[in-house]
């Protein structure tokens, strides 16, 4: 708890700094659009926020559905509400994945189990990410969209292939037991050399054990593949519907008729969140804020811009972690699954 505190603490201090610096310039003119917003457009912005979060949680579901009949979409739908607030409070978003092996293990699955569904749902989610950031690269390739932003152009084809790489470590990690079990040996005895492991032989059998476990529950995303495409289905239209509310921000401010469209908002968010991973301060404050007035600003521009940026951010990620943090605090009332 105190982490809890401590982190949040600084975040708000991070927000305040933010604040100032995009305001300081045109702070009478982003108020003034602020304040005149459309409020029935700024309700579908937030309708989108929140839809997609639901696909999200029917993407978690259909990976533990390949493991359980009895996980209710209520229990994954107050996860990823829950994995926002601790994502949203810890570098790199750290802090999400080990909060959902704590909560599936406190809703009965066993500790290898549970990791087994966090990686798993976390390399189908990486499989979207990077399908939509080839996809992105592309459109701005063919229509040459941000020709002006040459270091972040170069920022978001390093932000791609890191995905990518993660992507692929992963799959090895998961289906890869030789070579698991080769790097764990090795570790192991390079412990027992520095006389931190004392048991060496021991120590390998417990590890081996749990690898072979672990490459046990595995084998459920080859034998489940239609649930798998279920899941990168209903993960490519979260992030879809995540990508597309900046469109509906800036359409509550300056109404439909505007210079960013559907495919601007989309593309302009694929690349906003690549450069976000950057960013080692909680919520990625900072990188966030700079690639979303690079990146929107190429199409909308002063008061109107920042004003956008504020309701945004308040919308994908202040917002999201505050009903995180509520539903933290309130204790789900579904019998345990397992």
């Amino acid at each position: 708890m105190k982490s809890i505190k401590k982190n949040s603490i600084l975040l708000l201090g991070i927000t305040v700094i933010i604040l100032i610096f995009v305001l300081k310039d045109d702070f009478h003119d982003s108020m003034a659009a602020l304040f005149q917003a459309n409020i029935a457009i700024l309700i579908m912005a937030f309708l989108c926020q929140m839809v997609a979060i639901m696909f999200e949680a029917l993407a978690y579901k259909k990976v533990v559905d390949s493991y359980t009949d009895d996980y209710t979409y209520r229990k994954a739908l107050r996860m990823q509400f829950i994995t926002k607030f601790f994502n949203g409070i810890t570098p790199f978003s750290t802090g999400g994945q080990p909060m959902q092996i704590y909560m599936l293990n406190k809703d009965g699955f066993r500790f290898t189990k549970a990791t087994n569904i966090i990686m798993q749902n976390f390399i189908i989610y990486q499989a979207a990410l990077v399908v939509y950031g080839l996809l992105a690269l592309f459109i701005n390739w063919k229509w040459n969209l941000f020709q002006k932003i040459a270091l972040l152009k170069n920022l978001i084809a390093l932000g791609f292939v890191m995905n990518t790489l993660v992507m692929v470590g992963l799959i090895i990690i998961s289906f890869n037991s030789k070579f698991n079990h080769l790097v764990i040996k090795k570790v192991i005895r390079f412990l027992a050399k520095i006389k931190i492991v004392k048991d060496k032989e021991k120590k390998e059998k417990e590890w081996e054990e749990k690898v072979d476990d672990f490459h046990e529950g595995t084998t459920y995303l080859k034998k489940h593949k239609k649930l798998c495409v279920a899941s990168f289905f209903y993960n490519f239209l979260y992030l879809t519907l995540h990508y597309l509310t900046p469109f509906f921000v800036v359409a509550s401010l300056i109404g439909w008729d505007n210079p960013l469209t559907p495919i601007h908002a989309i593309c302009s968010s694929a690349y906003i969140l690549i450069i976000g991973s950057f960013v080692p301060i909680p919520g990625a404050s900072g990188g966030i804020e700079f690639g979303y007035l690079a990146f929107i600003g190429t199409f909308i521009k002063g008061g109107v811009l920042r004003a956008s940026l504020l309701i945004w951010r308040f919308i994908s990620y202040y917002f999201l972690m505050l009903i995180g943090a509520i539903t933290f605090n309130i204790k789900g009332s579904d019998k345990s699954c397992e």
